[in-house]
């Protein structure tokens, strides 16, 4: 049997409100997705779509979304994407633009530079904090994707010491 490849497109789905993104499903995207490359590229981006592609995780707190083709066909159907405007999910329309981040092979490799992505995007965040407990709120975002396990707690004490210091 043979192994098709893939590849992975991780893709942040940009709204107006926050709370459109809730709305969203794995299945509304992916009509929209299918439909904007038939639009764009007829029955040829069809018939791609419709042999390997799915979306294969769907984080709608976040926005983040991956998508799965073949590998010999992703640039074609990458190239759809800045052409989708809305996504309809339960009979509403939500304006929206998808933003591809990183192209991988595996979704594992997509995975790993979410989470260096998502270390950077808090540490751009960090001196735009207002106050004190802002920061903290970050700081802890930064090391929950960022640190083990046992690097966690030790932090988690070490904060626990510090707060009892200061009282």
């Amino acid at each position: 049997m043979v192994r098709l490849k893939a590849r992975y497109l991780l893709c942040e789905i940009n709204v107006s409100d926050r709370n459109h993104l809730l709305r969203l499903n794995d299945t509304s995207i992916s009509v929209a997705v299918k439909t904007t490359v038939a639009r764009i590229h007829g029955d040829y981006g069809r018939a791609l779509c419709s042999i390997g592609f799915s979306v294969k995780y769907l984080n709608a707190h976040t926005g983040t979304v991956f998508l799965r083709f073949p590998k010999r066909c992703y640039k074609l159907l990458w190239s759809a994407l800045p052409f989708i405007t809305s996504i309809e999910t339960h009979g509403q329309t939500i304006p929206c633009f998808l933003n591809c981040v990183h192209v991988g092979g595996t979704i594992r490799a997509c995975q790993k530079f979410l989470i260096r992505y998502n270390t950077q995007q808090l540490r751009r965040m960090l001196p735009k904090c207002k106050n004190e407990e802002e920061k903290q709120q970050i700081r802890k975002a930064i090391l929950n994707c960022s640190l083990t396990r046992g690097n966690k707690e030790a932090y988690d004490d070490e904060l626990e010491s510090e707060e009892d210091e200061e009282e």
